[in-house]
């Protein structure tokens, strides 16, 4: 433990500051690359294949219902759930785009 804490201030003479300042920065790299670059990513093309929505496409919403898209308009999809069961859904409240074609 004490080991850890001279690493993080530094030794004594005072040359632990630069050391510190690049394991931070490998920290961050590390965190970058994956975790905040992939998420961003996938929002990217969740967003892509959300705006390209058409008639016919499969949906799954952030709720869970699997849905067959019956219209589209500018801020929300009629969406039929079951023969004659139709809802209407925001698409932000779309999670996944064409799932598992049947």
């Amino acid at each position: 433990m004490l080991n850890l804490a001279l690493f993080l201030m530094g030794s004594p003479d005072g040359g632990g500051g630069w050391s510190s300042l690049i394991f931070l920065g490998a920290i961050f790299a590390i965190f970058y690359f994956f975790i905040i670059r992939p998420q961003t990513k996938r929002q990217k093309e969740l967003q892509e294949m959300v705006d390209n929505i058409e008639k016919g496409d499969k949906i799954v919403t952030s709720g869970g219902m699997i849905a067959k898209v019956t219209t589209v308009d500018e801020d929300t999809v009629l969406a039929e759930i079951d023969k004659g069961v139709k809802a209407r859904f925001k698409k932000s409240s779309i999670s996944d785009v064409n799932p598992d074609q049947d």
